[in-house]
């Protein structure tokens, strides 16, 4: 089940998977978490939260309209490979529709850009570097 979450419900996970658990929950807050426009998405399998995304609506250099950043995408190992991450991506895509967003754009993981790739997303970045977390490049997904 998807819901909207806090980023309080978020931060324990973003931590486990994308930090493996070397921070505080805390230390895994993004600058626009709670600005305006800003929302967090949770797949939910028997009430345990195993998935989430989080969206910004902050712009990306080179491209025109509303733009929503997605950051802290993260599925709990146990279940990666399912499908929860496309199905939270098109549950978002459905709602920026809804708010008029035109694209979403992110930094995405060397190991994950196959999953964006599949989604429709496409690279429009060389390769940088994003300590602690390593190599990424930006994507971009045109929504309307």
């Amino acid at each position: 089940m998807i819901k909207f979450i806090s980023v309080e419900d978020a931060l324990p996970l973003r931590n486990t998977v994308l930090r493996e658990g070397k921070l505080t929950p805390n230390e895994m807050r993004y600058p626009n978490d709670n600005a305006q426009g800003s929302f967090h998405l949770g797949y939910f399998i028997k009430g345990e939260l195993v998935s989430i995304l989080s969206f910004h609506l902050v712009g990306y250099k080179q491209f025109q309209g509303d733009g929503y950043q997605m950051r802290g995408v993260a599925t709990i190992e146990k279940y990666r490979g399912e499908g929860i991450g496309t199905k939270l991506l098109n549950f978002a895509i459905v709602y920026l529709l809804g708010q008029k967003a035109n694209y979403i754009w992110c930094n995405a993981r060397r190991k994950a850009l196959r999953f964006y790739q599949n989604a429709g997303f496409e690279i429009v970045s060389p390769e940088f570097d994003l300590p602690p977390a390593g190599p990424h490049n930006a994507l971009y997904l045109k929504i309307q």
